[in-house]
C-alpha cells in the first residue's frame, strides 16, 4: 500500500505540473532543438520562439502535444514511483536496515528510472516530436507513432544515461528531507508526518538544480535526438545517437553549445520539481486516508457478506 500511495501521489502531482509549465516547456524544447545554422540562430531566445507563436496567431500551437505528454507524465511518474517505492522496501527488507544510505539511495533511484524510461520511451518521443513540430503541423499521438514506429525507442540510450538525473535529485531530496524532519525532532521533541508546502517546494527547487547542472548536456542530445521533422532550411539531418548530437554541438556550436539552454532547463525543472514533490507531499497523505477507508470499507462489506452466507 506504501509503494501504490507514493505512485498515486506522484502521478497526480506529475500530471498537475506538467500541465501547468507546457507552454514554457514547449518554447524550451522547440529553443533546445535548433542547432546554429551558419554564423545565426532561428531563435535568439525564448521569447523568440513566443513571438513566433503569437505572430502566426498559434498561440494554442503551445500545446501541441500536451494530451500526449500528459499521458507519458501520468505513467511515467506512477512507474517511477512505483518503482522506487517497491525496490527501497525490498532493499530495507533484505538488508534488514532501517534506512538507506546515500549510495543505495541512488542505485534504487536508477533502478526505478531505467524501468520507468524502457516502459514509457515510445510515448515520449512521439511526445517530443509533436511538441517540437512547426507551430500548427503536429500529428496526433497515434498517427506520430504509426508514421515512425521504428523510431519510437530514438533517444532511448540517453533516457537510460539520464536516469542519473532524477536519482540525483531524488536522492538529493530525500537526504535534505531527512536532515530537515531531524532537526524539528531534536528541536520539537516529536516527529512531523509530512514537509510543510514551502520546504517541500524549496528542497525540490534545491534537488533538481544539481541533478539538472550535472546531466545537462544529454538533456539537449535528447531533445534533439527526439525533435520533429528537419526543415528545409536546416543544414543538418536530425541525429540519430548521444554520439552523432555531441559531434553535430561540437561542430557547429563549439564547447558553450553544450549548455544552450541552460537557464530555460533550470528555470523549467526547478519549478516542476518543486511543484511535483509540494503536491505528492500533500496528495500522499490523503490518498492513505482514502485506501485505508476503502479498505475498510470492503473488510466490513466481506464479513457482512460471510454473516449472511452463514445465516442463509
Amino acid at each position: 500500500m506504501e509503494a501504490l500511495a507514493d505512485a498515486t501521489a506522484g502521478a497526480i502531482g506529475g500530471l498537475f505540473t506538467t500541465t501547468i509549465l507546457y507552454p514554457l516547456d514547449t518554447c524550451k524544447s522547440k529553443y533546445q532543438a535548433e542547432l546554429k545554422a551558419g554564423n545565426s540562430y532561428k531563435y535568439r531566445s525564448l521569447l523568440d520562439v513566443l513571438r513566433e507563436a503569437i505572430a502566426s496567431k498559434r498561440v494554442l500551437a503551445l500545446y501541441q502535444g500536451l494530451g500526449a505528454k500528459n499521458l507519458q507524465s501520468l505513467l511515467s511518474q506512477f512507474i517511477y514511483f512505483y518503482s522506487y517505492s517497491y525496490l527501497k522496501r525490498l532493499y530495507l527488507q533484505r538488508s534488514k536496515n532501517k534506512s538507506m544510505g546515500l549510495g543505495a539511495n541512488l542505485v534504487v533511484a536508477a533502478a526505478a528510472g531505467a524501468c520507468n524510461s524502457i516502459v514509457t520511451q515510445p510515448l515520449d518521443t512521439a511526445s517530443s516530436r509533436m511538441q517540437t513540430s512547426g507551430f500548427g503541423k503536429s500529428k496526433g499521438l497515434w498517427a506520430t507513432l504509426s508514421a515512425n514506429w521504428n523510431e519510437s525507442f530514438d533517444g532511448l540510450g540517453a533516457s537510460l544515461f539520464l536516469t542519473c538525473n532524477p536519482a540525483i535529485q531524488y536522492t538529493v531530496f530525500e537526504q535534505l528531507k531527512t536532515r530537515l524532519l531531524q532537526q524539528r525532532v531534536r528541536k520539537a521533541g516529536s516527529s512531523p508526518l509530512v514537509l510543510s508546502a514551502f520546504h517541500a517546494f524549496l528542497l525540490g527547487a534545491i534537488s533538481k538544480t544539481v541533478a539538472t547542472l550535472i546531466t545537462y548536456p544529454a538533456i539537449r542530445c535528447k531533445v534533439m535526438i527526439q525533435s520533429g521533422d528537419k526543415k528545409d532550411d536546416e543544414e543538418y539531418s536530425r541525429p540519430k545517437r548521444m554520439v552523432d548530437a555531441f559531434t553535430l554541438i561540437q561542430k557547429q556550436e563549439g564547447i558553450l553549445g553544450f549548455y544552450k539552454g541552460i537557464q530555460a532547463q533550470v528555470l523549467k525543472t526547478i519549478l516542476s520539481a518543486a511543484f511535483l514533490m509540494m503536491i505528492k507531499e500533500k496528495v500522499s497523505r490523503a490518498t492513505w486516508v482514502f485506501m485505508l477507508a476503502f479498505q475498510r470499507w470492503n473488510s466490513s462489506r466481506r464479513r457482512s457478506f460471510l454473516l449472511q452466507g452463514s445465516k442463509a
